[in-house]
């Protein structure tokens, strides 16, 4: 048996191990090699984020034909595509050098991007499920409310709903390096108030609202099936269907990443001093990056339950080895059933009925 000192550094400080066997030291060394799994497969994240949130976005700007729908999954895909660009890469830096080496301004920087592409998918998914709420159960004033020029306006009012909700993170000082997750990210512990008000503005409400919205969509969606047996013609499209349960899916994946880090800064906002310790590191750190990851988890949706995007997905992916592929439109245009006139989801007399549902 081996009787020594054994000094063990970790990135945050230094302390003597006492090591009684050979097993402890196979034991530190081990865990050293899981500290270089972890920065690898956060590498490999990064990586995958960018390909995918690059492949989503230049498929829907540059093949998809105008729509109030399409807009707005375009401006989600921009939001998820922001952190890819400044944010992510900063990140696999301090990966590199095992801390942030940029700067406290390149720190306030990336943290406020960061910010804005959270908040502003959020944002983005809330206006998407309002937008088939109308779509789909006030189908007749539709056309009026999401005219093209009444549609930019909506996206312009999510964008600058999101710059107001992160500025302030300025004047808080919740914009910090966080090493657990080598990025300049919001801190929790920075102040409870803001904590509680960030929570309800970007968990809470959306979720509240989209919530609200799918709830009535699938009541008047089986509402409609049921009539459908009795009747020859559908009042509700297949692809107007389709394209309701692509969003919803992704509002449901959005729910289930986000929940558990809203939860976590919720219950260290209501008790800082008595809460934060006793989080474990593991489970914010699992927490962090299942939030983060959701933003990739949109464009694998879309290939996942839409044809058109699986296709193009082919498409492009193939033009990485033949680059002249790319620029032969080989696309026929438009999302499913987005290119014609978005049809009432049911007729004059039934929307008498249920044009409250």
């Amino acid at each position: 048996m081996l009787l020594q000192k054994f000094s063990w550094c970790s990135k945050l400080n230094c302390k003597i191990v006492p090591i009684q066997t050979y097993w402890s030291i196979y034991l530190l060394l081990a865990d050293s090699n899981n500290n270089l799994t972890l920065q690898i497969s956060k590498m490999i994240y990064h990586i995958f984020f960018l390909f995918a949130t690059t492949l989503a976005f230049r498929l829907m700007s540059m093949y998809f034909s105008f729509s109030p729908g399409n807009a707005f999954v375009v401006s989600l895909a921009l939001a998820d595509l922001v952190v890819a660009v400044y944010p992510y890469p900063l990140v696999l830096l301090a990966i590199f050098h095992n801390g942030w080496t940029l700067g406290e301004m390149h720190c306030k920087a990336s943290g406020f991007v960061m910010g804005l592409s959270v908040i502003g998918s959020i944002f983005n998914i809330t206006a998407i499920a309002i937008n088939r709420y109308c779509y789909i159960c006030h189908s007749f004033a539709y056309d009026k409310v999401y005219s093209c020029w009444n549609t930019m306006l909506y996206v312009s009012l999510v964008w600058v709903l999101t710059v107001i909700a992160t500025v302030p993170n300025f004047f808080v000082g919740s914009l910090k390096y966080d090493p657990r997750v080598y990025s300049c990210t919001f801190v929790q512990t920075a102040s409870s108030y803001y904590t509680i008000a960030v929570v309800v503005i970007h968990f809470i409400v959306p979720i509240t609202i989209v919530s609200f919205c799918y709830l009535r969509i699938w009541v008047l969606v089986l509402q409609v099936r049921r009539r459908v047996k009795s009747e020859t013609k559908p009042r509700l499209k297949p692809s107007d269907f389709r394209n309701f349960l692509t969003m919803f899916v992704v509002f449901v994946i959005f729910a289930f990443c986000w929940a558990p880090l809203n939860f976590i800064g919720l219950a260290v906002a209501i008790d800082p001093m008595e809460m934060a310790p006793k989080v474990p590191e593991w489970l914010f750190i699992t927490s962090y990056f299942m939030a983060y990851f959701n933003s990739c988890l949109n464009a694998i949706i879309y290939g996942l339950l839409n044809q058109n995007f699986r296709n193009e997905y082919k498409r492009i992916l193939m033009s990485l080895w033949m680059p002249r592929l790319f620029f032969q439109d080989t696309s026929k245009g438009g999302t499913d059933g987005q290119k014609s006139k978005p049809s009432p989801a049911l007729n004059n007399n039934d929307q008498m009925k249920t044009d409250t549902v």
